[in-house]
């Protein structure tokens, strides 16, 4: 593929495009950056219309998975882009998922090695590139590779996203890439498997195993993404509040009460989970990291931005727990009436 290698010395982002706005941090991410003076233009990217005003935001309704994006990237000079359109679970085929999060972000990157324009690429990524494994690290570095790669689902996709934009790196080595490795998103406006999950009346765990768990908060996610779009921080850092969780500690934080199950009892309460709290399924690598449990390190992300996390990763539970009402314990009554089936599904006694 032919292109044209940009020699614009670093300068602030003047045309930004952030993709998927139509989602919580994609939304987020364009109004914190259409707030900035020093930004000219921000626009907006999703195939479907916002459900909130994203201020002087210009969204395009624009599939990235077709050749209309490099349109949009060319047409409007666009120097900054920042791709947030990574779909972690949906109630469709997996298909559909794979085609946005692998064959999506293929064409975005390919118009952005083509624009004489681009400067920087910011892409999310996720810590579940680590996978989780009774053989893991007790803290994952950025420098360490996973001791089983995840094989299925949102993990793999992020492990792909992330050997393309490395292809791109090579490809345009004048560009200055950011790959932000988030651990999972807490916060008021997060609406994700785990939430879901802790949301549930009853939360089921997999016996004999309480994992550590560590989280970011919206905010603080926010914010990173913030400083790597108006700063210049290129490589691959770690994102997550400081401390950690166990499983045990945040479903008692949060009020619920533990069904302690077989592993192949939860892969099955899938579908009760789909009735019970509209979850999309225990998909394997969530099951995974329930099983498991993944600690990161920021340390790098920290240094580099002289900066760390407002909220720990307990603040970030806590905020959390109260946005949603939640920490208020069942009536046992009611506790045995929720149980009741869970327990014969699986097959225990209390």
């Amino acid at each position: 593929m032919g292109r044209t290698v940009s020699s614009m010395p670093s300068a602030a982002a003047r045309v930004v495009l952030v993709t998927g706005v139509s989602r919580f941090l994609g939304a987020r991410v364009a109004n914190t950056l259409q707030a900035d003076p020093g930004i000219e233009r921000v626009i907006g990217e999703d195939t479907v219309p916002p459900t909130t005003s994203l201020g002087r935001t210009e969204c395009v309704r624009v599939d990235i998975r077709t050749p209309s994006i490099a349109k949009v990237i060319a047409s409007a000079e666009v120097d900054t882009v920042v791709h947030l359109n990574l779909v972690t679970a949906q109630a469709g085929p997996r298909s559909s998922m794979k085609e946005l999060n692998v064959i999506g972000t293929m064409q975005l990157l390919a118009a952005c090695q083509r624009s004489p324009d681009m400067r920087k690429l910011v892409v999310r990524s996720s810590a579940a590139v680590y996978g989780s494994s009774p053989r893991d690290p007790a803290v994952f570095t950025e420098d360490e590779e996973p001791v089983e790669a995840p094989s299925s689902g949102y993990a793999k996709d992020a492990v792909e996203v992330e050997g393309y934009v490395r292809g791109l790196k090579r490809r345009r080595s004048d560009l200055r890439v950011s790959m932000l490795r988030f651990a999972n998103f807490l916060g008021p406006g997060v609406d994700s498997p785990l939430t879901r999950y802790l949301r549930m009346p009853v939360v089921p765990t997999v016996f004999g195993f309480d994992p550590r768990l560590q989280f970011v908060h919206e905010d603080d996610g926010i914010e990173v993404i913030r400083r790597m779009t108006l700063e210049d921080h290129p490589g691959t850092f770690n994102v997550a509040g400081d401390g950690v969780l166990l499983l045990s500690q945040a479903i008692r934080r949060a009020g619920r009460p533990n069904l302690p199950m077989p592993a192949p009892a939860m892969s099955a309460l899938g579908d009760v989970g789909k009735r019970v709290a509209g979850l999309s399924g225990f998909s394997p690598e969530l099951l995974r990291w329930l099983t498991y449990g993944r600690v990161i390190d920021p340390a790098r992300l920290i240094a580099e931005l002289s900066w760390r996390p407002k909220y720990s990763s307990e603040a970030a539970f806590t905020d959390f727990v109260h946005s949603q009402g939640l920490g208020h314990n069942l009536t046992l009554d009611l506790f045995d009436r929720l149980t009741g089936p869970l327990i014969g599904f699986s097959g225990g006694h209390r």
